[in-house]
């Protein structure tokens, strides 16, 4: 906050993934800057295009999105991920996730979703909490201890009537998901959604990311699914082992 860069960081991380437009006000309601501090900031980041203004609202630029794109760890998760991910949308019809790890919450990062895809919570981009999300459980289960231990001893906030606040409850599912290989939420993150997931290890069993499918609970049954999704999963986590292996480094 006390240099440029960080007050810069401070506006961008204002925007969240369901903004279409924001105005000065709120702005500063967000980042408490001043508002001549704002108003410069806001301009410089026009000018560079990390920002773009529609009269007087302002969103997230294309130029973000192409240097996010430059990102060579999610760049080739993406590219690995996605024909298992349209494979995995055809066998289930459902949308289809990818999410990585992020502190302690999930970022979506790829999302395939057809014409009567659910009304879920996810946006590309957006993040959600590790313990109320089939794919953030996913991730929590293997994820090194100290963040476990982290998620489970602070408060786990509750989201829907169903989501687990309980940190012995989570225990025990963390560690069912260790040995199944797969998780499950049922309408935790939000009501009438249902979903299964799967995580993406390394050789050393960390997670990389964790690919789900979700739907809305009067049609889509997420165990009927498990052993579909798990093999979408595996089948990332092999891709990308070989990778390193056979083709160059084009960071």
């Amino acid at each position: 906050m006390n240099t440029v860069l960080g007050k810069a960081m401070v506006v961008l991380s204002a925007f969240t993934a369901d903004d279409h437009g924001v105005g000065f006000a709120e702005l500063q309601r967000r980042t408490g800057l001043p508002k001549a501090t704002l108003h410069r900031l806001l301009t410089e980041l026009v000018a560079v295009r990390l920002l773009d203004r529609d009269d007087s609202r302002y969103r997230l630029g294309r130029q973000l999105f192409e240097l996010g794109m430059r990102a060579s760890v999610e760049r080739g998760l993406i590219e690995v991920a996605t024909p298992f991910m349209e494979d995995l949308y055809e066998r289930t019809h459902e949308t289809v996730h990818l999410g990585v790890l992020e502190d302690a919450e999930v970022v979506y990062v790829a999302k395939i979703g057809g014409h009567r895809q659910a009304s879920s919570p996810s946006r590309i981009g957006g993040r959600m909490p590790l313990h109320c999300t089939a794919i953030g459980k996913a991730l929590l289960a293997h994820a090194p201890d100290e963040l476990r231990s982290q998620v489970l001893s602070g408060p786990l906030p509750r989201r829907t009537p169903r989501t687990i606040t309980a940190p012995g409850m989570l225990a025990k599912q963390l560690d069912t998901i260790v040995e199944a290989g797969v998780s499950f939420e049922f309408e935790e993150a939000a009501v009438g959604i249902v979903c299964v997931a799967a995580p993406v290890l390394d050789a050393s069993d960390r997670p990389i990311a964790a690919v789900s499918a979700t739907g809305p609970i009067t049609r889509f049954r997420p165990q009927a699914h498990a052993t579909q999704v798990r093999a979408a999963a595996a089948g990332i986590s092999a891709t990308l082992a070989r990778r390193p292996r056979t083709e160059p480094h084009t960071a």
